[in-house]
């Protein structure tokens, strides 16, 4: 009698395989030199916006609860839901936001390197751009 695999009793589905983002620009190479994996919860009440940023480090996410809507300076979106993912931009300024009435869970994962930010803010830019 042949050995069961353990993998018969789990499910595996895969969520994304990409090397662009949402927007379909292509993924810059990887950095040289020793990485830094993070993995962030963010939490979005009804109605909240995250301040419009950028990215200079390679991340992605999957949205756990709720709706999130990612918009560009130019006015590109990408409304990403339940259980989808997501390949931000790199060195696009966004921002999200959740139009939705329950909160947005969204873990998102990011390719660093020690000392490096996961995101650059920009104030200067209104939310009502």
């Amino acid at each position: 009698m042949g050995k069961k695999d353990d993998r018969d009793d789990v499910q595996i589905t895969e969520l994304l395989r990409t090397s662009q983002s949402w927007d379909g620009a292509e993924m810059p190479d990887y950095p040289i030199g020793r990485p830094e994996l993070v993995a962030i919860r963010y939490v979005f009440s009804p109605g909240k916006k995250l301040g419009w940023h950028h990215h200079d480090v390679m991340n992605y996410g999957v949205v756990q609860q709720g709706e999130l809507t990612i918009i560009t300076l130019d006015g590109k979106e990408k409304t990403v839901h339940e259980g989808e993912a997501v390949v931000e931009m790199v060195g696009t300024i966004h921002h999200g936001v959740n139009r939705g009435n329950i909160p947005v869970i969204l873990d998102m994962f990011y390719l660093s390197q020690k000392g490096q930010p996961l995101s650059v803010p920009h104030p200067e830019i209104p939310m009502d751009y």
